[in-house]
């Protein structure tokens, strides 16, 4: 058997990690297993669809290099992969489920559900939901109030006994009362669009659905889809109920614990192969010790059995470590490459680049590589490089527990260290520095700190003396000079 999985979103509402994990894992499981990543858009909530998420829906699986085999945009034999393009379907399979007496049609108005919704919270009712008002209704009766002009819903029939179970790959066995599962659900609204649940499983069924890779909070709804199927005389695909994504205190992960968005890391200046590798760790691991995994490594490596079933903790700040080891990884001209429309954007080089503006990037990469947590941090980090420092202030250059006049007899003494750079190696200034600064009662910090101000404009740069040598030395020695001028007005 073929394995082919699916990602069936909605576009409610834009990408969100718990959603991409999801895709991950069944792009990841479809290329370890040689099957085929299916990518179906359920659209079926009118109210709540809008264009901008399912724009960011494709826009995110393009950064993140997912490659659908079967979806909009690329076809397939079992198309279309857009709900709201198989109203019809949806039609003939209901009216399947209404003559084999599983479904009927109900015309209760709001008005009364909502009186009965009210009445059952104030008995305190064992069983809340439709009370099967209108399963009796002849179905000849029912053809002729619709005939009438009466749009009645579909529903479906379920069980007020017995018990429903299935399997799953992770949990085992899982069984669910019939009496606990919502009664009588609505599967084709008045409109004549399919609610979530029918939708569902007539797709995975015609789409030939093998394996169903999904969150855990999709398993109350797993007895239902069995029901369905039974309904329909069809076998369920292989069920696998994902742990889910929590925050760092135990709760789902939500907007309250930040950007969950795709697009807010994107824009943060996450790599796609940073997040694609620390999502997929997310509840998976390989043997419980690597963590570092190209996206092609994952589609080889990648298995079910290695599905964890406790939930998964997103960490921010582990994300970013992640970030910031996978600068230091790249390539220094795929790094230049992705720096260049940040520095663009700082208006720090032109549009395009000169080639002496990239050459200095070139230099400036084994500079900044070890430092940058981020690519847009860029602009900041390299701004130096390209002009004159300007905007701090005396107390900025003045380092701790030293006054103004301190400071300058420090910047002075480094001044002359720093000109020694012409005629010595790094490792020689730096001893120069420790002598000097021992002489004169200073920590080595306390005297460079303030020459990394002047020259750089920021208390946090690349290597002091690697800075030095990329702009020269005569002119840091002006910048010093501006710094010390600077204090002792």
């Amino acid at each position: 058997m073929s394995v082919r999985v699916r990602y069936a979103p909605s576009p409610t509402g834009l990408q969100h990690i718990g959603g991409i994990r999801t895709a991950l894992f069944n792009y990841f499981f479809a290329r370890s297993s040689g099957g085929s990543f299916i990518l179906r858009i359920e659209d079926t909530d009118r109210e709540r669809y809008h264009d901008e998420a399912l724009e960011d829906l494709f826009e995110t699986l393009r950064w993140l290099g997912i490659e659908w085999d079967e979806g909009p945009k690329k076809g397939g034999d079992y198309g279309p992969y857009i709900q709201s393009e198989r109203h019809e379907l949806y039609q003939e399979y209901t009216k399947k489920l209404i003559e084999s007496g599983h479904a009927y049609y109900c015309f209760c108005s709001s008005e009364r559900l909502e009186t009965l919704r009210q009445e059952q919270q104030k008995n305190k009712a064992s069983r809340v939901g439709y009370d099967g008002h209108c399963r009796s209704i002849p179905f000849e009766e029912a053809k002729q109030r619709i005939a009438a002009g009466e749009h009645p819903v579909v529903r479906f029939k379920v069980p007020a006994e017995g018990k429903t179970s299935f399997d799953d790959v992770l949990l085992g066995t899982v069984t669910r009362k019939n009496r606990d599962i919502p009664p009588d659900p609505v599967i084709l609204k008045s409109d004549g669009f399919p609610t979530y649940h029918l939708a569902n499983v007539v797709d995975d069924h015609l789409m030939k659905i093998t394996h169903i890779l999904r969150a855990q909070e999709w398993i109350p709804s797993g007895a239902l889809h069995v029901l369905l199927y039974r309904a329909f005389g069809w076998e369920p695909p292989v069920y696998c109920h994902l742990p889910m994504v929590m925050g760092k205190d135990g709760q789902k992960l939500s907007k309250r614990h930040g950007a969950t968005a795709v697009r807010e890391f994107r824009k943060a200046g996450y790599l796609p192969e940073a997040l694609i590798n620390y999502v997929s760790l997310i509840g998976w691991s390989y043997d419980g010790e690597r963590e570092f995994f190209t996206k092609e490594e994952l589609e080889k490596l990648f298995s079910l059995e290695k599905i964890n079933k406790a939930p998964g903790v997103f960490d921010y700040r582990k994300l970013e470590w992640f970030n910031g080891q996978y600068i230091r990884r790249m390539n220094d001209t795929k790094l230049v490459e992705r720096m260049l429309p940040f520095l663009e954007k700082a208006g720090l080089v032109s549009d395009p680049p000169e080639a002496s503006q990239v050459e200095l990037v070139k230099q400036m990469v084994p500079l900044v590589k070890e430092r940058m947590k981020f690519i847009p941090d860029a602009g900041e980090i390299c701004r130096f490089a390209f002009e004159e420092p300007s905007g701090y202030t005396a107390e900025e250059l003045i380092a701790k527990k030293m006054d103004a006049a301190s400071t300058i007899i420090a910047m002075e003494a480094g001044r002359t260290i720093i000109e020694a750079m012409k005629r010595a190696d790094d490792d020689a200034v730096e001893e120069m520095f420790r002598e000097k600064s021992e002489e004169l009662g200073f920590k080595l910090g306390q005297m460079l700190s303030p020459l990394r101000v002047a020259i750089t404009g920021s208390t946090v740069s690349p290597p002091l003396f690697g800075s030095i040598r990329l702009i020269g030395i005569d002119k840091a020695l002006d910048r010093i000079d501006r710094g010390i001028e600077l204090l002792k007005k």
